[in-house]
């Protein structure tokens, strides 16, 4: 007799997660090396279940091995993409709202927003590369643990002097974190994205690597053309003015302490 198939909501829910987590897994691995051992591994899997559902049993049994024991070789060759996996979680919004700690958002960052502007303003005017990262809510220690520990007051002049082209501090990243630059010269983790255009340097793909493996704000400069990039959540739009970064940067800082008093 046959068997007729019941989907109910539960099997729909299943779809969906499943769904969910196959995007974003996609998404992670988009324009990397890694997707065609992705889809790869997709492929099997499919053609196991396939050939499962039609009892094949010896050619299904020798898939179901090369897939449980490849596992452990995937934890080793997707180890910075499993990585970058659970920090994108970590910081989702989901995650964030379930935090008992939360970030002081009591001062604004009005002063720090304007040095970096000013500066930002004046290095794209001489063509000083500059790289600058505003901390939210995701810790940023391993990085300033690569560079060279300041913990100075936000001030336009001392931007320019780090990012001066003789200045030993001037290569790397520059870190703002709690409203003070904590550290200078730190090295950032660069994306390998296949789909990044060449015409960006390892500035650029340093603000687009960190932004995906955390939710800070990174402003570059560029030493070649002197144009002004803002880079958040992987994304990056180029060539801005002053005027439009320091309203970005306001949008994204002064519109988030002022729903987080709201909710207060």
């Amino acid at each position: 007799m046959l068997e007729f198939i019941t989907f109910g909501i539960t099997d729909l829910i299943d779809i969906l997660l499943f769904a969910l987590l196959l995007y974003q897994v996609y998404k992670l691995l988009r324009g990397t090396a890694a997707i065609r051992i992705f889809w790869t591994i997709a492929i099997l899997f499919i053609l196991w279940k396939i050939l499962s559902a039609m009892h094949l049993r010896l050619v299904g049994a020798i898939l179901e091995q090369i897939i449980s024991v490849g596992v452990i070789a995937l934890i080793v060759v997707f180890q910075p993409e499993i990585r970058k996996f659970l920090l994108i979680i970590g910081n989702a919004r989901i995650v964030k709202m379930l935090k008992f700690h939360k970030r002081d958002t009591s001062v604004s960052f009005a002063p720090e927003i304007d040095a970096v502007v000013r500066a930002c303003r004046r290095m794209s005017n001489s063509k000083t590369g500059a790289l600058i990262i505003f901390e939210k809510e995701t810790p940023l220690d391993e990085i300033i643990a690569t560079g060279e520990k300041l913990d100075a007051i936000v001030s336009r002049e001392l931007i320019e002097n780090i990012f001066f082209k003789n200045s030993p501090l001037h290569d790397g990243g520059l870190i703002i974190k709690n409203h003070r630059i904590m550290a200078a010269r730190c090295i950032l983790p660069v994306s390998d994205r296949e789909d990044i255009s060449p015409d960006l340097g390892l500035r650029h793909r340093a603000a687009i690597g960190v932004t995906v493996l955390t939710d800070a704000v990174v402003v570059v400069v560029s030493e070649q053309t002197g144009s002004i990039s803002l880079c958040q959540g992987g994304e990056i739009t180029h060539s801005i003015s002053p005027v439009v970064l320091e309203t970005q940067l306001k949008d994204i800082f002064m519109n988030e302490k002022k729903e987080e008093d709201e909710k207060k």
